[in-house]
């Protein structure tokens, strides 16, 4: 059975919604040609955007639009697809769709539906799929970069090559079981088999050692702004968000809980956080913040330390993660060596700030997007490592159950392009997308 005759039609607006100068409606499946001759009168020349009159079931005009016909299956999901480019009236548009879902066998779209299309027609594996996501998701530079990559096969491709010698690896060990009595057959095979798998397995670490950068990029890098109450943390924020996002005041003590603001530097996607000042309280709740302050400090990957120039000269634990600073430099006080001074009040040293803190991130980030990017990338991966080393450090000799370790590393690997037992992740990150997509 065709993926046409498996599934209904289905359509949805596929540009962003509201008042807009052109809006896209999409419409994928065994109708689309039936939907064409009645509502655009003739089906345009594939690939050829028409300009049609769009008309409802009384044939009233709905719109002027240009039209697009891609047959399957050289179509996104497979199977025939339209696309209607009208004008970006929400009118218009709530007239298209009502007359388009006013068709026999015509419904509007689920979330994600067209891209699962795709997925399960063959056009995209799912690790592609992610990659699409993240790709409509993306704000900075380097996540369209590392989406990009992802959503054009870069995983699946090496993925498949991984694969394919594992395969060629399993193969030698059942020439080694079947017919290792046979003449034709020569040499050690197990070893030639093993030899494989280590190469295999190598590449593997390797990819798994760009996993963590792969996710920083995609979730961002972690920047927090630490020190002590009334040091200006909350009035830089609100300066870097360029809005007011935390409540500034004289008050010590005011921030108490951790504030997120996404911001995008020279590309590079940054969570920069800021945190209750690092003091002891009696007060409970403050105390929380503070330890949920040192917590995040721990694990960020660059601390802002602050320290108000009109404050005790005393300042936090410096490591290689940490960029010490001087604020309300206006104030003229002390600025102790290595501190690098600013003033919210009068923005000097705001740029010199910015520019320090993208060299710091850049410095670690891997200028080439990383091929694991999901935790489930590096769960399936690791799964494959554990296998063939498993397979490599056997003694007992046996080709039979070194077989086995290279088929569940196989097993893995088709489990990270969605091969094999991926319903519930399927149903997770369509649930993701937008109608439409």
């Amino acid at each position: 059975m065709s993926v046409s005759d498996a599934y209904p039609t289905i359509v949805a607006l596929s540009s962003a919604g509201g008042r807009a100068g052109v809006a896209v409606v999409r419409i994928s499946g065994q109708r689309v040609r039936f939907v064409l001759e009645t509502i655009a009168g003739t089906i345009p020349q594939p690939r050829l955007a028409a300009l049609r009159r769009l008309r409802d079931a009384a044939g009233d005009a709905i719109d002027s639009a240009l039209v697009l016909y891609f047959p399957g299956p050289a179509s996104f999901t497979g199977e025939d697809v339209a696309e209607f480019h009208i004008h970006g009236s929400r009118a218009v548009l709530a007239r298209l769709l009502s007359t388009l879902t006013q068709l026999s066998g015509v419904r509007l779209a689920e979330a994600g539906e067209f891209t699962r299309r795709a997925f399960e027609a063959g056009k995209l594996d799912l690790a592609a799929v992610e990659g699409l996501a993240d790709l409509i998701d993306s704000e900075t530079e380097w996540q369209r970069r590392q989406a990009l990559r992802q959503m054009e096969g870069a995983l699946g491709d090496v993925a498949s090559q991984w694969r394919l010698r594992l395969v060629e690896a399993m193969a030698l060990l059942a020439a080694e079981i079947d017919f290792s009595d046979e003449g034709d057959v020569f040499g050690p095979l197990a070893d030639d088999a093993l030899a494989i798998v280590a190469i295999v397995a190598a590449e593997l670490r390797a990819a798994l050692g760009s996993f963590g950068m792969g996710e920083r990029v995609r979730e961002g890098f972690v920047v927090v702004l630490a020190g002590a109450p009334n040091a200006g943390k909350s009035s830089l924020l609100n300066a870097l968000a360029r809005r007011d996002v935390a409540i500034v005041s004289p008050i010590a003590g005011t921030t108490r809980d951790a504030i997120e603001v996404r911001l995008d530097l020279a590309g590079l996607p940054v969570i920069l956080v800021d945190t209750a000042g690092l003091r002891d309280s009696d007060d409970p709740i403050e105390s929380e913040g503070v330890r949920r302050a040192r917590a995040l400090v721990e694990r960020a990957d660059l601390v802002l330390s602050l320290r108000a120039t009109d404050s005790d000269p005393d300042r936090m634990r410096s490591d290689v993660r940490t960029l010490p600073i001087a604020t309300k430099a206006d104030l003229n006080g002390l600025i102790l060596p290595g501190e690098l001074p600013i003033s919210v009040k009068t923005g000097a040293g705001i740029e010199d700030l910015l520019s320090v803190v993208v060299d710091r991130l850049g410095a670690i980030a891997n200028p080439e997007p990383a091929l694991l990017t999901r935790e489930r990338h590096r769960v399936a991966v690791t799964d494959a490592i554990l296998s063939l080393e498993r397979a490599m450090a056997a003694g007992h000799g046996q080709a039979e159950l070194l077989a086995e370790d290279v088929r569940l590393a196989v097993v893995a690997l088709e489990r990270l392009v969605g091969r094999i037992d991926v319903e519930d992740v399927l149903d997770q990150l369509f649930s993701g997308f937008c109608i439409g997509k």
